[in-house]
């Protein structure tokens, strides 16, 4: 294969490295608050056009067989909403004895906390052809649902409550998720013949989308000055990240393809991203705003602000293998004889 042809193969993976080196060079340009206005541009403009694009591009009888897919939404919001911040609570039990700093340790109990992103699981899952309908639904599902479980477990875990305002949460999310999705169906009604047939790039406008996402979101982290805190607690908390995110993935793997399951691997696909990513457009602004006036606020943001670009990056470079893994089972169900009635 030629260097061109590597090239446009993985464009999307060499634009990563591309944006990260940008926000690292030029992080005022897409800052909060910076010339790239991303508070608008990607709260508001870039989730909309990704599920607007999502919308557009899925077929309507897919999202209703997932809206159906109980079982699948139940492992996924149990996972992400029970099991993970109970087992992160158990971790920290052991961290909290090391010289890991203390504030930053909290933070990790904070991303635990988190419901799913409404972005990177849908890109991720599209980008391997898994159940992009079921982490449309458990993406969007999962943000309803953390605007109320969220700041409960916030209080359960770190002890600290806030009025928070929900109303404006909501309307938000609305705005940004259901609104383009239902918008996206309804101009597929009228251009169903035409998208068939000129069958629009809507993965690689996704993946555009979602460099824009990285890029700014990178420019948070390259300008946050707690970046620059004690270096050994920030490399183990980089590290004790990437090794959740990684044995998380293979528990839900595990789970989902077990004998008995009744998931398919493109059920599988959407599980490991929507079970194990972390939202971090809605975790910062709720963080924010349950811990409005905290002290220690921009120490806890931290480990949220390493996680988010860790998770696109860990998911990113693994997206080949688990398309790979994904096309050999499919293969392998497609040449399996039927079953003889005895």
């Amino acid at each position: 294969m030629g260097l061109l042809a590597r090239v446009r193969k993985e464009w999307f993976i060499i634009g990563i490295v591309v944006v990260i080196l940008s926000a690292k060079l030029q992080p005022s340009f897409g800052v909060r608050g910076g010339p790239l206005k991303p508070e608008i541009t990607i709260a508001y403009v870039a989730v909309s056009l990704i599920f607007f694009n999502s919308g557009l591009s899925l077929k309507t009888e897919e999202l209703t067989s997932a809206l159906l897919h109980v079982r699948l939404h139940l492992f996924v919001q149990s996972f992400t909403l029970v099991f993970f911040p109970v087992a992160m609570w158990l971790l920290l039990r052991v961290l909290g004895l090391t010289s890991i700093d203390q504030w930053l340790l909290r933070g990790l109990q904070t991303v635990s906390c988190m419901p799913p992103p409404v972005s990177s699981a849908v890109i991720l899952t599209k980008a391997v052809g898994g159940n992009e309908a079921a982490a449309i639904f458990n993406s969007a599902f999962g943000s309803f649902l953390g605007i109320v479980v969220t700041p409960v477990l916030l209080l359960i875990f770190l002890g600290s409550s806030s009025s928070v305002p929900f109303s404006s949460i909501f309307s938000q999310l609305f705005m940004t998720v259901v609104v383009p999705l239902v918008l996206g169906q309804v101009c597929r009604r009228f251009l169903r013949e035409f998208l068939e047939r000129k069958k629009p790039p809507f993965s690689a406008v996704s993946s555009a989308v979602l460099l824009m996402i990285i890029y700014t979101t990178f420019c948070d982290t390259f300008s946050n000055p707690n970046i620059e805190l004690d270096p050994t607690s920030l490399l183990l908390v980089v590290l004790i990240i990437f090794s959740i995110q990684l044995s998380f993935m293979l528990l839900t793997f595990t789970f989902s393809t077990r004998a008995g399951s009744g998931f398919s691997p493109a059920d599988t696909v959407a599980i490991i991203f929507c079970s194990t990513h972390k939202s971090l457009t809605l975790g910062i602004p709720m963080l924010k705003i349950v811990f409005e006036g905290y002290e220690h606020l921009s120490l806890i943001s931290v480990p949220l602000l390493i996680y988010h670009p860790a998770q696109i990056l860990l998911g990113s470079v693994l997206v080949p293998t688990i398309r790979s893994w994904m096309t050999t089972q499919q293969k392998v169900v497609k040449t399996q004889p039927p079953l003889q009635p005895i």
